[in-house]
């Protein structure tokens, strides 16, 4: 069985997608077969892989919609080893209409049970909401990312992120586990230090050691479709995503 990872924070801007796509880039380069699913209907994740989300036939909203099986909406990307079901806009609506189905949030975790799908990760690029999609994922994750900016407001909203965890827990998915992954951090910015010192203190093992710094090259890298462990494989970003993959890993084996 293929090991779950949720991405997800309420809060926009604090480089969800770029942890994705970067993680996943990361743990294939260690030899591990990954799976990227873009769930979330801006569909950066899946134009970052150099698909156009609105010409997308058979992606993640019609697995969530149309009993659509995970295996026939995989696409291929220009990274070996690491494959993708992307997103269109059209999933928007899923967060209507899979509010009125029985046993709606069970929908995406039911269909990572397909057989035979060969994949040692399944990362979810959710959407910066607590909807139906992000329940969904969350209910289907072994473990939730919550990427976060060393800021006041993102680091505010980790209150109701660590509501819904508690929601999920009570609810749908008993054994969640999170991690904290603090991005887009700059050491010369004394308020970035002094909320990083602060996120330590109050989550402590709740927070991964590795963190993300900022990196131009990070921002350049869905652009030009290549993750940044191709395009700038000795840059700063490669390097910290790279230790968060070990790191992720080393979590995973304990």
């Amino acid at each position: 069985m293929a090991y779950v990872i949720a991405i997800s924070n309420e809060k926009g801007g604090v480089a969800k997608t770029t942890t994705s796509y970067s993680l996943g880039a990361a743990l294939a380069e260690t030899g591990k077969n990954i799976l990227l699913v873009d769930l979330d209907p801006q569909g950066n994740l899946t134009l970052a892989n150099g698909i156009e989300p609105a010409e997308t036939k058979n992606h993640s909203g019609d697995i969530l919609l149309n009993e659509l099986s995970v295996s026939e909406a995989i696409r291929k990307t220009y990274t070996v080893r690491m494959d993708i079901i992307p997103s269109n806009p059209r999933i928007a609506e899923a967060e209507h209409l899979l509010r009125v189905r029985s046993n709606h949030t069970q929908i995406l975790k039911n269909a990572f049970l397909e057989k035979k799908l060969g994949y040692d990760f399944i990362i979810l690029d959710c959407p910066p909401s607590m909807g139906a999609l992000t329940i969904n994922a969350l209910t289907a994750a072994d473990l939730l990312i919550i990427p976060t900016q060393a800021e006041y407001f993102s680091a505010y909203a980790l209150r109701n992120m660590m509501t819904l965890i508690r929601r999920i827990r009570k609810e749908t998915n008993p054994s969640l586990a999170y991690r904290i992954l603090i991005t887009l951090l700059d050491q010369r910015n004394r308020t970035h230090r002094t909320i990083r010192e602060q996120l330590q203190q109050t989550f402590g093992i709740g927070l991964f050691d590795t963190v993300i710094e900022v990196d131009t090259r990070l921002r350049e890298s869905p652009i030009i479709g290549v993750p940044i462990t191709q395009y700038r494989p000795n840059s700063r970003g490669s390097h910290q995503y790279r230790f968060l993959a070990q790191e992720l890993m080393d979590y995973v084996q304990q």
